[in-house]
């Protein structure tokens, strides 16, 4: 089975010949048949590139309230939030404010990107969240007056995120919330939390499921800190201990949320996709490539088929955002290439980190190494700080140490390699899926079994 995931990977992604898999023309859609790549991005001169050039000079460093108050924070939502931009106006809006300088402070200090409470509670609140909830979080969301955690992930879930067992058991106008959430990047900065937690134990683990919007700040919400090996402290654990939370937090219907929890998966923006090997962060193949050319001809047989390597993988990742690109420019559902990209964009990033050790021989074993030369401020940017300081290496930028201890996470955050390859194996190849013991139990029943 996977020998035959990795040739639906390589051949979807790099648009290898049909032959190379065991699938009759016939079989395929007139989606699949469709031109893989076909877009062309408007002319310099275009009325709509025009205008938000002519925005940007009027707001070299804009603050992030007056970036939404132009719509530019959501384009492509409805008025008032965003300005209703279709795929090729959203790309005209990304191009011509690359690299604009958006300050965004609170409380005195510069704050980060929002995107959990852009790309997941914002998106869910206008699709189930009442009027008076879209006029209290939105526009706080978009001017990062309120930054948002995801409270999802469990210790004793795994990867099975509906297997969740933190309960919320109505009392009167309340919620009262026990249970621990685990892996909550920056919940110790935010304000708010977008939180599901199971209020009917006795429907299938999948219906038993709400949504809510949870203060930060709520008695009886605690949290220790994980600092990780890179040294920073970005994750943690959240704790409910009877913590009552109001019924109107609730988003949507009860025990609708587990629907709710996968709506930013139709609401995401279309986007030109970085290249960066840390989930799309951070320096990719291409700045080591350029490094590398610094540091001279590479001599070695087995280091230049590394490098080759890499810069394919790099060319056959880049070829299908493209693709993706193309098919939501062209009104089309991407289908399995999201997964397909997932899989080869977090195995890849790990390939560039532990080359760019490699590059530097022995000294690549201490902290700071790395190969020698600038690197662009695009190419450092991360969700978390970097707490390496260049020390014995002037010349190398600690991102690379950094990228390097972070990468083993890259094949478990958003979905193990071994759940995207289920996925591909049963989306793409028509495998038939993995057997389900718990078929038809509610969830109460399968914790019984379980014990």
């Amino acid at each position: 089975m996977a020998h035959y995931v990795q040739l639906a990977i390589w051949r979807r992604a790099a648009c290898f010949p049909e032959s190379l898999v065991r699938r009759n023309d016939e079989s395929r859609t007139e989606r699949e048949r469709a031109p893989l790549m076909d877009f062309d991005f408007p002319a310099d001169d275009d009325p709509r590139r025009l205008a938000v050039r002519a925005w940007r000079d009027a707001n070299p460093e804009p603050t992030q309230a007056e970036l939404h108050a132009a719509g530019y924070v959501v384009p492509h939502w409805p008025e008032p939030w965003g300005l209703g931009a279709d795929p090729i106006h959203q790309i005209i809006i990304q191009q011509e404010l690359a690299g604009l300088k958006v300050t965004c402070t609170k409380g005195g200090r510069e704050m980060a990107s929002n995107a959990i409470g852009v790309g997941w509670a914002a998106p869910t609140i206008l699709l189930g969240g009442t009027e008076e909830q879209k006029a209290r979080y939105l526009d706080r969301i978009f001017t990062h007056e309120d930054i948002w955690c995801q409270l999802f992930s469990e210790p004793d879930a795994g990867s099975d995120l509906a297997n969740l067992a933190t309960r919320a058991a109505r009392d009167g106008e309340e919620y009262v919330i026990n249970g621990a959430k685990i892996w909550s990047s920056g919940a110790h900065v935010s304000d708010m939390g977008i939180l599901i937690a199971r209020t009917d134990p006795d429907a299938p683990k999948h219906r038993g499921i709400s949504y809510f919007a949870v203060p930060m700040d709520t008695p009886g919400l605690t949290m220790s800190p994980i600092v990780d090996m890179t040294t920073v402290h970005s994750f943690n654990q959240v704790f409910f201990a009877d913590m009552r939370l109001p019924a109107e937090n609730r988003i949507g219907e009860e025990g609708d949320g587990w629907r709710l929890a996968k709506v930013t998966l139709a609401n995401e923006r279309v986007s030109l996709s970085s290249a960066g090997s840390l989930w799309g962060a951070g320096p990719s193949a291409y700045d080591l490539l350029e490094q590398i050319k610094g540091m001279g001809p590479v001599v070695d047989a087995t280091m230049r088929q590394k490098v080759a390597r890499m810069f394919a993988n790099a060319e056959v990742l880049r070829l299908n955002r493209l693709r993706t690109l193309s098919a939501k420019l062209n009104g089309r559902t991407p289908g399995t290439e999201a997964s397909i990209q997932k899989l080869m964009a977090d195995e890849h990033g790990q390939e560039v980190m532990e080359f760019a050790k490699e590059l530097v021989g022995a000294e690549g074993m201490l902290t700071g190494s790395g190969p020698s030369g600038e690197l662009s401020q695009s190419s450092r940017s991360d969700a978390t700080e970097i707490k390496f300081r260049k020390g014995h290496f002037a010349d190398v930028d600690p991102v690379w140490h950094y990228g390097f201890l972070f990468s083993p996470a890259l094949t478990l955050g958003g979905g193990t390699w071994a759940i995207q390859r289920n996925i591909v194996a049963e989306m793409a190849l028509g495998l038939p899926r993995e057997p389900d013991v718990q078929q038809g139990m509610t969830w109460a029943e399968t914790q019984k079994a379980r014990a």
